[in-house]
């Protein structure tokens, strides 16, 4: 069974981290791209970070860029999203998805973890 779950949303501070994981199985994890969306209530969607396990290129959204890193663990098949510098605008809910090798869309979903950014 295909499966993305997302953990570590929460609660942090303004300028404070956090650290989102995303854990696939049922997946060849080394042909995945894998990126992480946000939603904020009467928002769009927003991509926010890629990666290619394929090759390790990595895309950041201008909003994040220079706080945001992500990163992939292929032993453990998880994708992170280290959050720093977080700004009340940061909150929202936080997908990730994941694409197979070839795919033009992102096919599959995780269920999302709430990211609130307050003081």
């Amino acid at each position: 069974e295909v499966q993305l779950v997302e953990s570590g949303g929460g609660l942090a501070h303004p300028g404070g981290s956090l650290r989102l994981s995303c854990a696939a199985s049922g997946f060849r994890f080394d042909r995945l791209a894998i990126a992480w969306y946000r939603q904020a209530p009467g928002k769009e969607r927003e991509e926010v970070s890629i990666i290619s396990n394929r090759d390790g290129s990595t895309y950041y959204a201008d909003s994040v860029k220079g706080r945001f890193i992500i990163s992939s663990d292929n032993t453990q098949k998880t994708v992170h999203l280290e959050m720093n510098a977080l700004k009340p605008e940061d909150t929202a809910v936080y997908y990730c998805a994941a694409k197979d090798r070839g795919a033009s869309t992102w096919s599959y979903w995780g269920v999302g973890t709430q990211v609130t950014v307050s003081s």
